[in-house]
Parts: C-alpha cells; sequence; structure tokens
C-alpha cells in the first residue's frame, strides 16, 4: 500500500492562441487552397468608409455579390449559412447607414453576422472561418473593433445594448447609437423580454431590430411568434416607438426606415421581415437543414456527405434509444430548448409527438418544466446542450436537485465541440455539476454505453440523472450500438486493460484514447493500466483505493476542465486518504478554448493520443517537471 505524506498532483496547462487587433496571423499555409473571389464591388470595401463611397443605386448589386461570395465560401468552409443569407442586405444598410464602430452594433444571435464581418475587414480571411487560428464564426471581442460584443448564445443583445446605451448617457456621448439586431428566435427567450422591461422604462438612446423570419434551428415554438403579428401594440405596451413591418430584404425600404428612425430619439425597434436563406433556392426550402449545412455542392444545393467508415453520432443513438424507451414506459417525455433537430429528437416525435415539449430559447423554463413533470410522476428526459445548460444552472440547483427530482438531463455536445469555438464548447458540466448533492454524473465510453445509461437513468427515481455525451461520431459502426438494453449498477468503474507502474484513469469517451495510448506505449516497453470510471458522482471509491495502492503513478483524463472536474476530484480523494502517488491531471486546461476542429483541439489540449503518451512518459521518466 503506497501511502506518503505528500501528494504529488502536476495538471498539464497548454499555451492556445489568441486573438489580436488585427488577426494579423491568419495567412497560414494549409488554409489558403479554394479560396473564393469576390466580385468587383466587394474587393473594393474593406472597411464600412469604403461602402459608404458606393451610390445608393449600386448596392443591390453589391448585395448580390456579398451573398454569392457567402455562399462561396461555407460551401467549402462550412459554417452557419441561412442566418448571414437573410440578413445581407441588412448588413449593408446597417454600416451604409450608421456611423460603424463608433455607433454600436451586437448580433443576435451571432451565426447572422457573417456579411457583417465580411464588410468590416475581414472578407480575405473568411475562408479561414471557424478554423484552427482563423476568424471566429460569431462575433468577438477580441477579433475586430466593428464586434463590439460577443454573442454565441442568444437573447443577450438588449441587455448588452442597453448598457452600452447608458454608458453612452452618463459619459455625455448623446449622439451615439446602440442597434440590437436580434433574430432566430431569439426574442423568443426569456432574458430577451427582461431586456425589453428595463430598457422601455429607460430613456436610452437604443434601436431593436427584430430580424423576424419566423425560425430558429426549427420553427420557432410559443406563442411569441404570433404575438409579433400583432407587435406594433405588443412593443408599444413595453413603452418603444415601434416601425414597421419592413421586408429586410429590399433594400430601399430598409435604407429608407433607418434614415428616418435614425432621426428619433430613446427607444425604439424596427420590425423587418426576412428570409432565411435568401437567393439560394435549396436553403429558402429547406431552412432548418441549411441553417449549418456542412459542404454542399455550390450549384445543386446537394449535401455532401460525410459519414466516417458508416458510422453512427451520439445524437442519433440518443435521439433512436429514447422513443424505445418511451415504448416500454408511458411516463417518458422529452423536453428541448429549441434543439429538437440538433438532438436528433425527430425519432421520439414521430413516435410520440404529443411527448416531445420544445420550449423555445428558454432553458431555464426547459429545467423547471422539466421539474414540475417530474414532480408530477413523469420521466422527463431534458435533452439540452451542455453549453445552453449553463444558463439554467440556478434551476437545477434549487428546483430538480434540491428536491430530489428525477429529472434526466441528456447533457448534448459535451466536452469540446469543435468550430463553433469557445461559447459552445461544453467543458464545464463535469465541474459545476459535480458540486451539487445528490446529482448522478456519468459519461459513456461509446454508443452502446450511451445506450445503457439511458435505460438506467429511466429507472432512477432518487433524483436527477446528467448524462453527458459527446458531439458527433464516435468509434462503433453503425451496425453495433443497438444492443439489448442493460442495467449499470450505478457508481461502479471498470478496469478497460491491466498493466502496471502507471495507470490511466479516464471519464467517458477520451478512455478510447487511453487505449490506443497504452498499446502504443508497449512499443517502448511501458504497460499502462487503463480504467474508466463511467461515473464521476457517486463513483467507486472500491476500484479508487485499489488504483492509489498498486500503482505509483496515475493519469486522470477527462474531456472537460480539470478545475473542479475528475482531476481535481483525484487529487482530492488521495489528499483525504493520504496516498502520495504521482498525478498528472490531462484535461481542458484553465483558459478558454478558441475554435477549430475536434481533432485539433484534442490536440491543443493534451487529450489525445499523442498527448497521453507524452504524459505517461513525463510522469514516469520526469516526475517532477
Amino acid at each position: 500500500m503506497l501511502l506518503h505524506n505528500i501528494l504529488w498532483v502536476e495538471t498539464t496547462f497548454y499555451l492556445l492562441p489568441s486573438f489580436s487587433h488585427p488577426p494579423t496571423f491568419l495567412s497560414l499555409p494549409h488554409m489558403n487552397s479554394q479560396k473564393p473571389k469576390p466580385g468587383p464591388l466587394l474587393a473594393a470595401i474593406d472597411t464600412p468608409a469604403d461602402l459608404k463611397k458606393l451610390k445608393e443605386g449600386q448596392l443591390p448589386r453589391l448585395a448580390a455579390e456579398l451573398r454569392n461570395f457567402i455562399l462561396d465560401v461555407v460551401s467549402v468552409h462550412p459554417g452557419h449559412l441561412g442566418s448571414s443569407l437573410g440578413v445581407v442586405e441588412l448588413s449593408i444598410a446597417l454600416h451604409y447607414v450608421f456611423n460603424t464602430p463608433y455607433d454600436r452594433l451586437i448580433w443576435d444571435v451571432g451565426h447572422q453576422a457573417y456579411a457583417h464581418k465580411i464588410l468590416t475587414g475581414r472578407r480575405d480571411v473568411f475562408y479561414t472561418n471557424r478554423q484552427l487560428k482563423g476568424i471566429s464564426g460569431f462575433p468577438s471581442r477580441s477579433e475586430s473593433e466593428y464586434d463590439t460584443f460577443g454573442t454565441g448564445h442568444a437573447s443577450t443583445s438588449i441587455s448588452a445594448a442597453l448598457g452600452m446605451a447608458v454608458a453612452s448617457e452618463l459619459n455625455g456621448e448623446k449622439n451615439r447609437h446602440h442597434i440590437a439586431v436580434i433574430g432566430d428566435g431569439a426574442m423568443t427567450g426569456g432574458m430577451a423580454i427582461e431586456g425589453l422591461n428595463n430598457a422601455g422604462a429607460s430613456h436610452a438612446n437604443l434601436l431593436i431590430i427584430l430580424n423576424d423570419n419566423n425560425i430558429a434551428i426549427d420553427k420557432n415554438a410559443g406563442v411569441m411568434k404570433e404575438a409579433f403579428l400583432r407587435s406594433s401594440h405588443l412593443f408599444e405596451a413595453f413603452h418603444f416607438s415601434y416601425f414597421g413591418p419592413v421586408d429586410g430584404n429590399d433594400l430601399p425600404q430598409l435604407l429608407s426606415a433607418l434614415r428616418e428612425i435614425k432621426k428619433i430619439e430613446g427607444p425604439k425597434l424596427l420590425h423587418i421581415i426576412t428570409t432565411k436563406g435568401k437567393g439560394f433556392e435549396e436553403a429558402e426550402k429547406k431552412q432548418t437543414l441549411f441553417h449549418a449545412p456542412g459542404r454542399f455542392d455550390r450549384q445543386t444545393g446537394a449535401l455532401i456527405a460525410e459519414d466516417p467508415e458508416n458510422r453512427i453520432t451520439y445524437q442519433e443513438v440518443y435521439g433512436r434509444t429514447l422513443p424505445e424507451l418511451a415504448k416500454q414506459n408511458e411516463k417518458i417525455v422529452a423536453i428541448t430548448p429549441a434543439m429538437p433537430s440538433g438532438s436528433a429528437l425527430g425519432f421520439m416525435q414521430k413516435a410520440f409527438p404529443e411527448r416531445v415539449f420544445d420550449v423555445g430559447i428558454a432553458e431555464q423554463h426547459a429545467v423547471t418544466f422539466s421539474a414540475g413533470l417530474a414532480a408530477a410522476g413523469y420521466t422527463p428526459f431534458c435533452t439540452i446542450y451542455s453549453t445552453f445548460l449553463q444558463r439554467a444552472y440556478d434551476q437545477v440547483i434549487h428546483d430538480v436537485a434540491l428536491q430530489k427530482l428525477p429529472v434526466v438531463f441528456g447533457i448534448d455536445r459535451a466536452g469540446l465541440v469543435g468550430a463553433d469555438g469557445a461559447t459552445h464548447h461544453g467543458v464545464f458540466d463535469l465541474a459545476f455539476l459535480n458540486s451539487i448533492p445528490g446529482m448522478v454524473i456519468a459519461a459513456p465510453m461509446n454508443e452502446v454505453e450511451l445506450r445503457q445509461m439511458m435505460f438506467t437513468a429511466a429507472q432512477y427515481k432518487q433524483g436527477p440523472f446528467a448524462l453527458r455525451y459527446p458531439r458527433g461520431y464516435g468509434f462503433m459502426k453503425a451496425s453495433e450500438w443497438q444492443q439489448p438494453f442493460e442495467k449499470l449498477e450505478i457508481g461502479k468503474g471498470r478496469k478497460l486493460k491491466t498493466g502496471e507502474k502507471v495507470a490511466i484513469v479516464s471519464l467517458g469517451q477520451p478512455g478510447n484514447f487511453a487505449l490506443e495510448a497504452a498499446k502504443q506505449l508497449e512499443k517502448e516497453n511501458i504497460f499502462p493500466a487503463v480504467f474508466d470510471l463511467r461515473f464521476l458522482k457517486p463513483w467507486d471509491e472500491k476500484l479508487l483505493h485499489r488504483i492509489f495502492q498498486q500503482f505509483p503513478h496515475i493519469i486522470t483524463l477527462e474531456d472537460g476542465v480539470v478545475r473542479g472536474g475528475l482531476g481535481s476530484s483525484m487529487a482530492a480523494f488521495a489528499s483525504l486518504h493520504g496516498y502520495g502517488n504521482k498525478i498528472k491531471n490531462l484535461g481542458v486546461p484553465d483558459q478558454f478554448i478558441e475554435h477549430g476542429s475536434k481533432t485539433d483541439l484534442y490536440h491543443l489540449c493534451g487529450i489525445d493520443v499523442a498527448g497521453i503518451k507524452t504524459g505517461v512518459r513525463k510522469l514516469i521518466h520526469h516526475p517532477k517537471r
């Protein structure tokens, strides 16, 4: 038994790239292929000052060039397409009429800002969008002075713009304009209503542009979309001067409305009607699909399949398993905050349409609504992206955990998500859920285990059960995942590989990387053991004691932040029980991780096969470095 007085823990932190003003490092060799050329008008615009040199009659032609340029780039370098196509005319009109960046412009949600980025100095690097060391897919304050506020989550623009407008009042800047463009269903979010309530009571020089396209990713949920039809009364009740509705894809109408509104002080709202996917037939007809379509044929709109080796995504496994469980248990229901397509709930909607509830962009409501269902005897699967669950932390604690209600949290896109970047990485859930009493936290290593954990969670009645799973494809063939249901022992871990001297203790999908790293290290006469905990809370204390007693060197591995997650918990366990083993924590470092492919980001954070091998070598050969 290895008992020592000193606990040695090393957490590896990697220095990752950050943006600077301006992003000068973007001309990378691997990004120079397939760089589309802009049309002649667009090619001459490096700043909004250049845009203002054009005659008004040239702007429709510029809109066509800008729309074509977005299509040329995004068809090859995937991103969010439909939203930005819908606001091409609005983007031109705003920068043509207002004095940006002095006049502050906020895009909500940020994936509709591609035309804005191209017009504000990022045309020549737009093809690097969402790539490692390229520009962000969302507005980013560190990327450009024209991005006055970072917006990756919905419904924040009104509050931020109001704060800036009040600051300008306090500074005596009476002629400074503040514009919040809110669209893609973001006005259905509770925070937007809170912002309206506060702004209406102010005298701030604030303009809200409601980009009404009747769709977020899926069709808007709730009655707000109907209220927009009577929006004059709705927004005037909030003490806003209301204008519209205006055709948001008609430049002359937009320019006229903006020039008139610019003369008016106080809170005001311009209601515009746009078409998501405007100008590209397939994107207009299939708005949900072309929200973020991946690669597609520029001419026909046909999607370019990227199914690696006939594998299946975790999302599809979750989506297909849920109606199987619902068939067995009539009390199972599914809840999502505006993400039925992203979380593959279409299978459940088709099988049991009356048992699926899309509550709109309302994460707090989604959690407490689920709590109410659980209190009434139902088994709710609250299916929510990890990054969006952050928005409902109080409700998870106060409304669910405190009352020991059996809500199952299907935490989609947990871990590093890739190109969406810092605003969307699901790396904090392990840490912020770990501190909540009575919370079960499970993480499957593969697709079959996700299925079995769902089966286990559906039968758990003692309190909340959080089941986190990553974005995209796993490691199994599509024909292998649909195994017979098996109830897992909650809190029970397992040994994956026998070894000596060093143990790799993983949680979730990174266990696959650990197995491969251990296999490769055997060629160097290093034989790590590999353990998969399956559950962070409760966890397998008997297994942990055996690990600490048998292995002098321990690597912890997770696809979440080390601080507060598995790494910190293992160090605390060792300290509590007097173990002095040498521990190295591999996980996401204590900083916000930028965008890039998942493969690149795993490597940067040192949690891929190469990073694990390096960690094991350093721990064995240079334990104090």
